[in-house]
């Protein structure tokens, strides 16, 4: 039996994308989901062992992946951090956020 794999899903104050997205592959088989933000008010904010557990780094924007770089080097290193691409124009469970989130990812895990 293989490992599940990890995925870390990160926005800026992981309330409604990063929140999400854990939201909706929490249940899938095969994975085991988290999420975190990347400013100081975040809900959860991102740390280095966050990174280190996972094994793929999904973020929703460009500059969450540089955020990730400068604060945690060592242990983004060796990670998977892939850029979604989604702006921070959703609300929590918002259809077209998941409608996105289920495209974008399926295209990473090679379902697409």
């Amino acid at each position: 039996m293989t490992e599940p794999l990890r995925l870390l899903f990160i926005c800026s104050r992981n309330q409604w994308r990063s929140r999400t997205a854990e939201e909706v592959f929490q249940n899938r088989p095969g994975l085991h989901v988290r999420s975190a933000g990347t400013s100081p008010r975040a809900r959860i904010r991102v740390n280095e062992a966050h990174v280190l557990w996972a094994d793929w780094v999904f973020v929703m924007e460009k500059r969450h992946a540089e955020i990730l770089r400068e604060r945690f080097p060592d242990a983004v290193g060796g990670r998977e951090v892939r850029c979604l691409h989604i702006d921070d124009a959703y609300g929590f469970m918002d259809e077209e956020l998941v409608s996105l989130l289920k495209a974008r990812v399926a295209e990473h895990l090679g379902e697409g």
